[in-house]
């Protein structure tokens, strides 16, 4: 024992300096024990948590040096970091609570200011804040909602006062148990109703006729109008990749082409992020830095590097302000700005302590953060290529001590580095992301590799540039001048996506990563990244197994949907068949991406399935289920439930069950009205039934359905 510790503190001493990089794990640890409670804690834990840690680390520091002292520090102010997380969870919480809707209103007056406009192929959504919902009292009016606007809509910008009819409905809770949690996103998000219009609503005040001085307002409307103008200059489709690349307005995308650029592994090039704010910011340093350099004598007597430096920084700044100001962007600037500063110091400023740093302050302000795919994705691949980056630092210093003389490296020399740089560093990002995009995404572009090799040099030697030169020439009307050369790019960008995602196998789909695997692919990353002692290498099987752990955990054999619309059942080849191939089919995307299923099948009537594991037997009322000697029964109307009570194990009832029902189990519409969906696992041992509410207990954003009168769904057959 003694030998073991005395190991973790040598390898712990001879990293010290790599003690700053864990603060933003300490603190995503505590968020992360703040979201899996079940109960709201009290407001002290946080702060008491951060006092013991912060005590021990003084007390510790205050004492004798003496053998083992820098484990106690380490851990102490581990333990302070962690409560910090924790602390700065229970206040964004705090800060952000609103009311919610309880119910869905399903014809009311709405009026409101427009905060957000939003263009889609097919019309827009906006942002209403200070809503006024008719039959909701002022006190439970949520701080903002969103609706979609249908048909022949008036020109909108934020500032806009409108009214109009819509449905407005509360936040949807999981589609599935361990689903995407849309509830607790709205709640963070202050979005407290979601809904569409009916008709055309009415403009009561235009933002130009109010003197409303809101930074924010002004930047949605500028924003606004750029992305007005870009649609105007470049025709769709190509309009609206040009939107997203420069003013961060995705939904203006066609649907077909986003799912190119997905299957192709090319989705990342919409987001604003690393890449586009670097390359805003390096075209800005290296254009500005040329052109002064063509000025006589001036690169001699002024630094005109930390000139182009600064200009980049504020280039940088306005371009993420006017993308959103997103979460892969903000991580983006503040990235770009720590490296710009490093040059106005003349310091080194790729680091891992700037992507550290970056992300703990990304977490003290936005906790929530953590548990999106923004932040775990953007961050995975910043942390992966900056310690790629070091460690090829290194190789090359050794390198250049072995060699003398270097010659210049010729032409083909520099066009095969800078191929390799491009495919080491989409396999170093794609590595880092895979496991988070397998979690929340369920999906891997196989073909990425070959993608990104052509898409992303003709985005940065091609697309942004001319981007850049529309923004500049914009001011003076002409930058349908630089949106056509920059439509070519783009055409090429969606040829190449359109060609990759056709490919045979180009996407392969898997089951979910369960949570206990993500977080040990997180932790395991990190200590692989972090230590630079030989003990580093502890995390190999970590990552292992927390990449496998897919196929550690079963799928379900039966999944009913929470508002009875259908249901779907595995087939002994592990397929899933589905009630309804008609209703929901956003939810039906959701699981079959959860599952793991490329096309679902559809359940025929008086079809047999029977081998000599699995047996299904459906009719147009229900279907009967067999497996491991247990039955289940899915009655979709009463008078399957006659016969199913007597002979099931387990009876699933979409209907209200008002008698007497001798099976073991029992599952009716109520149950799924308040639990949502049910998912079952048949075992020789049992039956393992959990609902997408088990396990998200009873926290702020949890919503509990209004006992008033709910909407009863009608059967739907098969």
């Amino acid at each position: 024992m003694r030998s073991l510790v005395g190991s973790v503190y040598d390898n712990l001493t001879a990293d010290r300096e790599r003690w700053v990089l864990w603060l933003p794990v300490g603190l995503a640890i505590g968020i992360g024990g703040y979201f899996l409670l079940a109960h709201e804690p009290p407001l002290w834990v946080g702060p008491a948590v951060v006092a013991g840690g912060l005590t021990g680390y003084l007390l510790a520091l205050r004492s004798r040096p003496q053998a083992g002292m820098g484990l106690v520090l380490f851990v102490s102010l581990s333990g302070g970091v962690m409560g910090l997380g924790f602390a700065s969870a229970q206040l964004r919480t705090l800060i952000v609570s609103a009311p919610v809707l309880a119910r869905t209103v399903s014809s009311a007056t709405i009026s409101g200011r427009v905060a957000l406009v939003e263009h889609f192929p097919d019309g827009a959504r906006i942002t209403l804040e200070k809503p006024r919902i008719s039959k909701i009292e002022n006190h439970d009016l949520p701080e903002r909602i969103r609706i979609r606007l249908r048909g022949n809509q008036p020109m909108l910008e934020p500032g806009d006062w409108i009214t109009g009819r819509a449905r407005v409905a509360p936040p949807s809770a999981p589609a599935l148990p361990d689903g995407f949690d849309f509830q607790r996103h709205a709640f963070f998000s202050q979005i407290g109703g979601f809904g569409f219009s009916f008709g055309p609503v009415s403009v009561t005040a235009k933002a130009a006729d109010i003197r409303d001085y809101s930074l924010r307002l002004w930047v949605s409307r500028t924003r606004d109008a750029l992305t007005a103008r870009i649609l105007k200059g470049l025709a769709a489709p190509l309009g609206g990749i040009a939107a997203a690349l420069m003013t961060g307005e995705k939904h203006a995308v066609d649907r077909t082409i986003t799912e190119d650029l997905r299957n192709s592994g090319l989705a990342h090039l919409l987001a604003i992020s690393g890449l586009h704010i670097g390359l805003i910011a390096g075209i800005v340093f290296t254009g500005l830095r040329f052109a002064l350099v063509l000025v006589p004598g001036l690169a001699l007597r002024q630094p005109i590097k930390k000139w182009a430096a600064l200009a980049a920084m504020a280039a940088a700044f306005a371009y993420a302000v006017l993308a959103g100001a997103t979460l892969p962007t903000q991580r983006a600037f503040l990235m770009a700005a720590i490296a710009l500063t490093a040059v106005l110091l003349d310091r080194r400023g790729i680091s891992l302590r700037a992507v550290a740093w970056t992300a703990f302050a990304v977490l003290l302000v936005q906790p929530e953060s953590l548990l999106g795919p923004s932040f775990q994705m953007s961050f995975a691949a910043a942390a992966a290529l900056v310690a790629g980056y070091e460690g090829w630092k290194v190789v090359q210093q050794n390198r250049l001590r072995m060699t003398t003389n270097s010659p210049s490296p010729g032409l083909a020399k520099s066009v095969g580095r800078y191929v390799g740089g491009v495919c080491l560093t989409t396999l170093i990002a794609s590595a880092a992301t895979a496991p988070f995009a397998l979690y929340h995404f369920n999906q891997f572009a196989d073909f990425s590799l070959f993608a990104n090799l052509l898409a992303v040099p003709l985005t940065a030697l091609w697309v942004m540039p001319w981007a850049v030169v529309a923004f500049i020439v914009m001011p003076f009307g002409l930058e349908a001048w630089a949106l056509l050369p920059m439509g070519w790019g783009i055409e090429g960008v969606i040829t190449i996506a359109k060609t990759v995602a056709g490919w045979p196998g180009a996407v392969t789909r898997l089951p979910a990563i369960p949570n206990w695997g993500i977080v040990i692919v997180a932790l395991a990353g990190v200590w692989l990244i972090i230590w630079r002692q030989r003990w580093r290498f502890l995390a190999v099987p970590g990552l292992l197994l927390g990449m496998a752990s897919f196929a550690l955990v079963a799928t379900p054999d039966v999944v009913i949907d929470g508002q009875a619309r259908f249901f779907a059942i595995k087939t002994a080849d592990g397929a899933y068949r589905f009630s309804n191939l008609r209703k929901a089919r956003g939810d039906r995307e959701l699981w079959l991406r959860h599952l793991g299923v490329n096309q679902p099948l559809a359940i025929e009537d008086s079809q047999a399935n029977t081998t000599d594991t699995v047996a299904i037997r459906c009719d147009g009322i229900g279907c009967l289920y067999e497996k491991s000697a247990l039955t289940v029964a899915i009655a979709q109307a009463q008078s399957a439930l006659l016969e199913d009570c007597w002979r099931a194990d387990v009876v699933i009832a979409f209907e209200p069950i008002r008698r007497a029902c001798p099976a073991a189990q029992l599952i009716d519409w109520f149950d799924l009205w308040r639990n949502g969906t049910h998912a079952l696992w048949i075992t020789p041992s049992g039956v393992k039934i959990r609902s997408a509410r088990d396990g998200r207990g009873n926290r702020p954003w949890v919503l509990t359905p209004t006992p008033a009168k709910p909407d009863k769904p009608k059967p739907s057959g098969i």
